[in-house]
């Protein structure tokens, strides 16, 4: 595994930032980490980028110890902190040219020109940091984290302040640089979160409520499946209720059902087979999909009570 967490814990006065969390991250995947403000999402990723040491526990990058072999372990991340710090007063090729100093690259010009294009500030790479837009900072900061081409990348926020077809932009950067690194993404931006990650963390007070596929932590999570169905005739209801004893159906006229069910699973397929059983024919049939938003709110306040 490129990342490996073992009973992290990190703790500020009174408060456990983080309380004994564990997690790994492998090559290849995008792992999102969310959480609601002051969960522990920003302290984790210092930790494994060696900016703050944790208070117990193990982490390791890449084999590397967080502790022991820190400024191995900075040459192999690129990081984009939450709150992007950035040399104003810099321009952006100058900015970028530095930081490919400070990694020790060789050809820094052809590394500075592919960071750019990378992320779309051809038109930009003149101006000075402090006359760019929120956007476009937020992209020199994504080309400072990857102009190493590093191994693994910690992307905290990254989308922030971006307009919709700057997401877009970045989520295929993103999405084009998992090939053979691993990437912890971290947002607010739920939707983004599950679009773009192959496996989500979420941590709540500290501690990890959730770590899986998103399609196992709707299962898990308990979120509802609700399908609403149109037929062309009327039709007994014990036939739909054949295919789970728990299902909860409702009708406003006739033909017209609704159906829920408490496990979230998708049982469209099992719809389809019983009214064709019946002779009967389907006009329409939506399912309302989970997504992570419901399972973040079923999470979350299930561990807060």
């Amino acid at each position: 595994m490129s990342i490996q967490v073992q009973g992290l814990t990190k703790i500020y006065g009174d408060q456990r930032a983080i309380d004994n969390i564990s997690f790994e991250a492998k090559e290849g995947q995008i792992t999102g980490l969310v959480g609601p403000n002051g969960a522990g999402k920003s302290t984790t990723m210092k930790i494994l980028t060696c900016y703050m040491p944790a208070d117990s526990g193990q982490a390791t990058v890449c084999g590397h110890d967080v502790v022991h072999q820190d400024l191995k372990i900075k040459s192999l991340i690129g990081y984009l902190p939450e709150h992007n710090p950035l040399y104003k007063s810099m321009y952006v090729q100058e900015y970028l040219s530095f930081i490919a100093r400070v990694h020790g690259l060789s050809d820094i010009r052809t590394k500075v020109v592919d960071a750019v294009s990378s992320v779309g500030l051809t038109k930009e790479k003149h101006k000075k940091i402090s006359a760019l837009s929120k956007g476009y900072r937020q992209r020199v900061g994504i080309a400072q984290a990857i102009i190493h081409n590093p191994k693994v990348l910690i992307l905290d926020e990254p989308i922030s302040g971006l307009d919709p077809n700057q997401i877009q932009e970045i989520r295929d950067l993103i999405l084009s640089l998992k090939k053979d690194k691993t990437i912890i993404f971290s947002s607010h931006i739920l939707q983004e979160v599950e679009s773009i990650c192959d496996k989500i963390i979420i941590l709540n007070e500290g501690k990890i409520v959730a770590d899986d596929q998103l399609s196992i932590l709707n299962e898990n999570a308990g979120t509802e499946t609700i399908v609403e169905l149109e037929l062309l005739n009327q039709m007994n209801e014990k036939y739909l209720n054949e295919i789970d004893k728990t299902m909860h159906i409702t009708s406003n006229n006739s033909k017209n059902y609704l159906i829920k069910l408490a496990s979230g699973r998708d049982i469209r397929e099992d719809i389809f087979d019983a009214v064709v059983r019946q002779n009967n024919k389907i006009l329409s049939m939506t399912m309302q999909k989970s997504n992570l938003e419901n399972v973040f709110k079923s999470v979350t306040k299930e561990n807060s009570n």
